[in-house]
């Protein structure tokens, strides 16, 4: 499998501040770059100048549909372009790209499917987390076991790897942040051979200042609940 074969998939909105320096981090490594503009006031591709090119798409919705529909959007592409391997990457600089290759590789030797980061299997990545995300993070691995049925020591990490042949099988619904949950319940539905791979995430005063909170979390409960009651 070639680097090229790997399709990083980045949803973003409004992250004019640090998309560039996002996807500069990224081309080193060879990766084709998917950037989905979920709709954004401003287009985004004028903050990739020069970063456009055979190997890297721009991609944009109309209007702002969410970060599931975003994801969604990158995959589909991807597979489109005959991609092997589909990474989904934060745009905001908290994922960072030399970890790629250690998500990806249990996906290379056939040992999984499905790769998801996971920020508590290592003390150290732990010990990185803000005590208060901490909290809600581990509130957030309970609602996805109530609702999927899968235990996992980190559920809302967006950084993940999916084989084509799971992607084929997984089609998320779920537009908003809720398709973190949504995810493992179509993985688990699926069959599709899953593990989770230990991982850094870099948490920066932006990143922090624009992460979720308490009530977004609970907007994405109420999503579930619903889905739930009506699907």
């Amino acid at each position: 499998m070639l680097n090229s074969d790997i399709f990083v998939v980045i949803p973003s909105y409004n992250e004019r501040n640090v998309l560039g320096t996002t996807v500069a981090e990224l081309a080193p490594f060879g990766y084709s770059i998917v950037v989905v503009d979920d709709g954004s006031p401003n287009p985004e591709r004028q903050y990739l100048s020069g970063q456009i090119n055979g190997s890297t798409w721009y991609l944009r919705h109309v209007s702002n549909l969410g970060a599931g529909a975003a994801v969604e959007t990158g995959t589909k592409f991807a597979l489109s372009k005959g991609a092997k391997v589909i990474v989904h990457f934060d745009a905001d600089g908290q994922h960072i790209p030399e970890l790629i290759e250690k998500l990806v590789d249990p996906i290379r030797r056939g040992t999984c499917e499905v790769a998801m980061g996971s920020r508590f299997i290592e003390s150290s990545d732990r010990a990185l987390i803000p005590a208060g995300k901490r909290i809600l993070l581990k509130l957030g691995v309970f609602v996805s076991w109530v609702f999927t049925g899968m235990w996992l020591t980190d559920t809302h990490n967006g950084f993940r790897a999916i084989s084509r042949t799971a992607a084929q099988q997984i089609h998320l619904t779920e537009n908003g942040y809720a398709h973190c949950t949504e995810i493992l319940e179509l993985i688990r539905k699926s069959g599709v051979r899953y593990m989770e791979v230990p991982t850094t995430v870099r948490y920066t005063t932006y990143s922090l200042a624009k992460g979720q909170s308490m009530w977004n979390s609970i907007n994405i409960l109420f999503d579930l609940v619903l889905r739930k009651l009506f699907r």
